[in-house]
């Protein structure tokens, strides 16, 4: 993709590089309760959009796992940035499971959040990439972020809830349907006893999207690999238990600083 992707970037310019990979539907802004604690430990936080999210750019589909991961790297290229810590949620831990693979030499440590290396059945993905060109992503947008977060907080936060709606929304129905497609072809669960990279997996609790049983056979497969869970957290648990995943992140970039 010859256009570049968007993205922010915060903390110290000097600081060790930590990229923020995030979910289906999202953009930049689903971040934003991890930078103050990430930017105040001194790293450098680079959040981006993936291909046809928020204020990427959106080439025609479908599009693969290397596509993405291709533009992550093309990114670190653009910013100057040899070896970065990455954290990645949900489609982004798939990102982040791709460059384990494929390019290790550019990461210092992974962090893989409420995320699956075999995520199927493939048919799901086909058939609502099908709905999302058909109808827009509004017509799946109230039951994604019901996904996101547990009834509790959801009730406690109805502002926060009709915001994440709107984020998936928003999204553009050629990159939302084109990254399902990315989903539903994936093929990295075979090549995880290949990562090398200092790897923390974190699932969510009550998470129904890529329950705790999912993120445990990915720390299972990769060597030395951290398995944590937090509760009560969904699918977006770096927005309902911040506190806990911001810990969990630093501690993990400490122990392999």
């Amino acid at each position: 993709m010859s256009e570049r992707m968007h993205y922010v970037l915060d903390g110290p310019r000097a600081g060790a590089p930590i990229v923020l990979s995030g979910s289906l539907g999202s953009d930049v802004r689903m971040w934003e309760p991890q930078v103050a604690a990430l930017a105040e430990a001194g790293y450098l936080v680079v959040r981006y959009d993936h291909r046809g999210h928020g204020g990427s750019p959106v080439p025609p589909g479908p599009y693969t796992l290397a596509d993405l991961g291709g533009d992550v790297l093309a990114l670190l290229d653009h910013v100057g940035l040899p070896r970065v810590h990455f954290v990645g949620l949900s489609l982004g831990g798939m990102v982040g499971m791709w460059l384990g693979e494929h390019a290790p030499q550019r990461l210092l440590t992974l962090t893989l959040c409420c995320t699956s290396a075999e995520l199927g059945p493939p048919s799901g993905w086909a058939e609502r990439a099908e709905l999302v060109r058909a109808e827009g992503t509004q017509a799946v947008s109230e039951a994604v972020v019901q996904r996101w977060f547990t009834p509790h907080w959801r009730d406690a936060n109805p502002e926060r809830i009709h915001r994440f709606e709107n984020m998936v929304a928003a999204t553009p129905a050629e990159g939302y349907a084109s990254c399902c497609t990315a989903i539903e072809h994936m093929d990295i669960a075979s090549g995880l006893s290949s990562v090398t990279t200092p790897t923390m997996v974190i699932s969510g609790q009550e998470d129904p999207a890529t329950p705790p049983p999912h993120g445990a056979r990915i720390a299972a497969a990769i060597t030395g690999a951290r398995f944590e869970t937090v509760s009560p957290g969904a699918h977006l648990a770096s927005a309902e238990q911040p506190d806990a995943i911001n810990d969990l992140i630093l501690q993990h970039l400490k122990d392999n600083s």
